[in-house]
């Protein structure tokens, strides 16, 4: 969404973008300048790729969604493609199990389409289909909740992608991130494999804390150069994107805010939001008790410094109209 006019005292509570005065550490060298993806949904309006194109390398597109029955997909048509295309951005398409009769992801959808064959060369075909008739310029697979079990099949599934697509077109996977090795293998990520077998790795490094937690940043500074460390001891780190969360949630109910909601939600209250510099975040207190924190224009811009201090191939904002414009 874009940001609305606020008074004096709460635009103040935006803060600089600017990045720490500090030193920086050398960032290694990187084979390609730092890139951007940012995500819509399918429902976006074109005018919103237009305001962010600017900032983007891809635009990431949900999207197609797995049947229950693993065996097919949603449909979609190409007209995000074709409006990325328009501002000189690429345009990937995700496949994602997510269920809105769950209001969650679907495990055992996922685990019918990994743990078949059949379904496995059906919905490759149905997704290299969609590339070639609708110009898009590759799959991202953003399968979650799966367990070990799916390691196999999620293996191939890329694999397949890659074998049957024109040279050109690029395969993604996101990634749930962990500073766990354990949790990578738990949830069906085989990540050296997984890392030589797509072009990039977008690795969420958001949703640390949820509606599943108590209050806590989205996706803390340190927490998340500790999954990146994992994830990079194996991939290499100029195929892996650092996932920025572009949103807020509020506890106890665990709603989640745009950027702009939450800062109404601060100014309506006559709270005042406070910078936590550790973690890149914001976060308030109402005065009925509701915490908040977000990740807002000035969270981004570090996770800039640090993607690039880390030699990274770019960053993964979650998503575009809930997030700042990006700069």
């Amino acid at each position: 969404m874009r940001l609305a006019l606020v008074p004096a005292a709460v635009a103040l509570l935006v803060g600089s973008l600017a990045p720490s005065s500090a030193p920086a550490a050398p960032a290694p060298e990187r084979a390609a300048p730092l890139a951007s993806t940012g995500y819509v949904l399918d429902s976006a309006p074109d005018a919103l790729v237009a305001r962010d194109a600017h900032g983007l390398a891809t635009l990431g597109v949900a999207g197609v969604y797995l049947s229950g029955r693993g065996n097919k997909v949603s449909s979609i048509d190409g007209r995000l493609a074709a409006a990325a295309h328009a501002h000189g951005i690429r345009a990937e398409l995700l496949l994602s199990n997510y269920s809105d009769r769950l209001g969650d992801f679907d495990p055992k959808a996922a685990a019918k389409l990994l743990r078949s064959s059949a379904n496995l060369e059906k919905v490759t075909d149905t997704l290299v289909s969609l590339v070639v008739t609708q110009g898009w310029d590759g799959i991202q697979v953003d399968l979650e909740s799966m367990t070990a079990k799916d390691a196999d099949g999620l293996l191939a599934l890329v694999q397949l992608l890659q074998t049957k697509m024109a040279p050109e077109k690029t395969v993604s996977i996101a990634v749930m991130a962990s500073t766990d090795p354990r949790e990578y293998v738990a949830r069906g990520y085989r990540l050296a494999e997984l890392g030589a077998a797509v072009d990039t790795l977008a690795l969420m490094t958001y949703d640390q804390h949820g509606p599943w937690s108590g209050p806590g940043p989205i996706g803390a500074l340190p927490w998340q150069r500790r999954a990146v460390g994992v994830v990079t001891a194996v991939v290499p780190a100029a195929k892996v994107d650092l996932g920025v969360a572009g949103y807020g949630y509020t506890w106890p109910d665990g709603a989640t805010v745009t950027v702009k909601r939450a800062r109404r939600l601060v100014a309506r209250n006559g709270a005042i939001a406070h910078w936590k510099k550790g973690a890149g975040e914001w976060t308030a207190r109402l005065s009925d008790g509701t915490r908040l924190w977000w990740s807002d224009g000035r969270s981004y811009a570090l996770r800039v410094d640090l993607a690039t201090s880390l030699g990274l191939h770019g960053l993964a904002l979650w998503q575009l109209g809930s997030a700042d414009p990006l700069p």
